[in-house]
């Protein structure tokens, strides 16, 4: 795969992870730290994809790279909700580890990206 093909798949697979974010978020409490939570895993788990998309657009190396940093650090805030949401007994592990497992990968990727 090259380097085209590849930034169109990992398109894809931040939008998709963005919709799950999305969906996650709507099964969290209708309570004020619910709406809280809600928000900051909604913001933070779509943030991924869009800043990703930026970057493939950078008018520089520089500015390709702090975008993809962004990437890193909104995935890793993500997991912080995801696990927030866990010890908060909101939802099950069994509910949100496919999600949780999808923003860790996602995470080393763009962690990878950044180190080049």
């Amino acid at each position: 795969m090259d380097n085209k093909e590849f930034s169109k798949e990992l398109e894809k697979r931040t939008r998709k992870f963005a919709v799950n974010a999305i969906r996650l978020s709507t099964a969290l409490p209708n309570t004020p730290e619910g709406r809280v939570i809600r928000n900051q895993i909604t913001k933070s788990g779509t943030s991924i994809g869009a800043n990703y998309r930026e970057s493939n657009r950078a008018r520089s190396k520089p500015d390709f790279k702090n975008k993809i940093k962004i990437c890193e650090s909104e995935a890793s805030e993500t997991q912080y909700w995801i696990e927030v949401i866990v010890e908060a007994k909101w939802l099950s592990w069994e509910k949100v580890k496919s999600d949780y497992e999808e923003c860790s990968e996602l995470l080393a990727i763009f962690t990878s990206i950044g180190k080049k």
